[in-house]
């Protein structure tokens, strides 16, 4: 698989970087066709605490998944999305055995 990380005016750190593809590398136990991940790190301008924006697409046959979150902590708001995309995974892969 393929994961492409960006970090929109500021540059991610090692650790953060590892941190989310160990994470993306996992949702492989869910569906094993996904070809890649684009992951978009962002900071919002906003003036609360959870002003970090995690985004991932994750490209798979036919449609791809998509999950955005907004938290404290880039690292929470990964957990966050890939929570969401194995919730998504799951349901595609139920309606591609149910075709």
């Amino acid at each position: 698989m393929n994961i492409n990380i960006q970090s929109v005016h500021f540059d991610a750190d090692r650790k953060l970087i590892e941190f989310t593809n160990k994470k993306i590398e996992k949702l492989e136990k869910f569906y094993d066709h996904i070809v890649g991940a684009q992951v978009t790190f962002r900071l919002d301008k906003s003036s609360t605490e959870d002003n970090k924006i995690a985004e991932i697409r994750l490209e798979i046959p036919g449609n791809d998944v998509f999950a955005k979150r907004q938290c404290k902590t880039f690292e929470e708001a990964v957990d966050q999305v890939v929570d969401a995309l194995k919730v998504q995974l799951t349901k595609h892969k139920e309606k591609q055995r149910g075709e």
